[in-house]
């Protein structure tokens, strides 16, 4: 899969990537902003920001009229908010790319941010709080990246404390804009069925004029973590959701691929180590899985489980005992488990990119956060190229007793019955 990589006057990224069997093509907007520059007076703004974009501008002053416009063209439009991206896209029919920058350009540049407005967005995100908290399926990430990064932006939920988002006025957001939507902190992705240089024009078009201005940076990541480490949030609830994870690397690090293959031998699909111990052979949980997850700076491998309430102890004692004995070699992994988990996530990545959309975020978030844009295909060599030795040693080196980390959600007031089991 071939891109091309420009850069405007204004320092503005444009990646197209002419996906040429496609009828459809993904315009996305990617910004180096997220939760994670963000201040105790404004936590949630970048998402907050994200839900307001599409809430009126100078040349559609409605959130109707947007999306009039795009289902007349029978398009889909969308928003996301990381820690360290916002990303804005439209997915249309390919004719209809002109159109699409031109509202995301407007959006971008002349959002109204309506008073009226905003007060009444802030029911909707006081809601969209609402509904995490009563999802611990998904809530126990952000209570695992709370224990991880304590009270720092990063161990922050994206979508803010409920007392911040009630107080946040006009101005905030426009001050927020003004401290990071620079346009050389800002990637066009057009993805599908385009023709490379016309669509270079339109970008130059619609966002050559965008000003360029120094940007807020981060603050990086403290990790001194010298023991075993726990984090119960009290809720009463019909299953236990535990998050159990290591410290490990940033994006650009080599380890970052093993690490990959390690997380899907453990919990990725239903033949996985975590899956067969915990739900097939003991029927302690519903769903297990592990993931590898990296931002500029930190990283974490970390599995995830909603398990029997009367058994989590035992849940929790099975997942480290498979940490440890791959770390020690008391369980030691196959040539043939290291083939099909590398498999599996080439597989995943595949099927993925099948889609406009994803191609956008694959290209956009590397042109972001990391220093070199790798090609699909030069990622699938990359897994391909992982190896027993180098999945044993990150195995080794990571899986240690002082960088452990357990966080629960149920109805546990006192977490001694877990502590005493973080122990390697």
């Amino acid at each position: 899969m071939n891109f091309h990589r420009s850069i405007l006057a204004n320092g503005l990224n444009v990646i197209t990537v002419p996906m040429p069997s496609f009828e459809s093509a993904t315009v996305m907007i990617m910004v180096g902003a997220g939760s994670r520059y963000e201040t105790k007076l404004n936590n949630g703004i970048s998402h907050f920001l994200e839900h307001m974009a599409f809430k009126g501008t100078k040349n559609r002053p409605s959130a109707l009229a947007i999306s009039t416009l795009i289902d007349g063209i029978g398009g889909e439009f969308n928003a996301f908010t990381g820690k360290e991206t916002t990303g804005y896209y439209i997915k249309s029919s390919s004719n209809h790319i002109d159109l699409c920058m031109d509202v995301l350009s407007d959006m971008l540049c002349n959002s109204l941010f309506d008073e009226k407005e905003i007060e009444k967005e802030k029911g909707v995100i006081l809601e969209e709080i609402n509904l995490y908290e009563d999802t611990p399926a998904r809530k126990i990430g952000d209570v695992y990246e709370n224990l991880l990064y304590k009270d720092t932006p990063m161990g922050w939920d994206i979508a803010g404390e409920k007392d911040v988002i009630k107080k946040i006025q006009r101005q905030d957001f426009i001050n927020y804009m003004s401290s990071l939507y620079s346009a050389d902190n800002i990637v066009i992705v057009v993805a599908g069925g385009i023709d490379s240089g016309k669509t270079k024009e339109l970008v130059e078009k619609y966002f050559g004029k965008m000003a360029k201005f120094n940007t807020l940076r981060y603050t990086k990541v403290v990790e001194n973590q010298t023991k075993p480490d726990m984090l119960i949030k009290e809720k009463k609830t019909e299953q236990v959701h535990v998050s159990i994870g290591i410290r490990t690397i940033p994006l650009d690090h080599q380890d970052r691929y093993p690490l990959s293959i390690l997380a899907s031998i453990l919990g990725g699909g239903m033949s996985s180590r975590l899956f067969h111990q915990v739900r097939e052979k003991r029927g302690l949980a519903y769903y297990v899985r592990s993931s590898s997850e990296h931002y500029q700076d930190c990283g974490s491998l970390v599995s995830v489980a909603g398990v029997d309430p009367k058994r989590a102890e035992e849940a929790v004692a099975v997942i480290l005992e498979q940490y440890h004995g791959i770390s020690n070699f008391k369980f030691p992994i196959s040539n043939e488990e290291i083939k099909k988990a590398k498999e599996f996530v080439k597989g995943h990545l595949v099927l993925e990119l099948e889609d406009s959309r994803s191609v956008a975020g694959f290209f956009g978030s590397q042109a972001l956060l990391e220093k070199k844009i790798d090609k699909p295909e030069e990622v699938l060599e990359k897994i391909k190229n992982v190896t027993l030795d180098q999945v044993e040693k990150v195995a080794k080196k990571y899986f240690v007793e002082e960088g452990l980390n357990l966080a629960i959600i149920g109805n546990f007031t006192d977490g001694q019955r877990f502590e005493k089991l973080l122990r390697f």
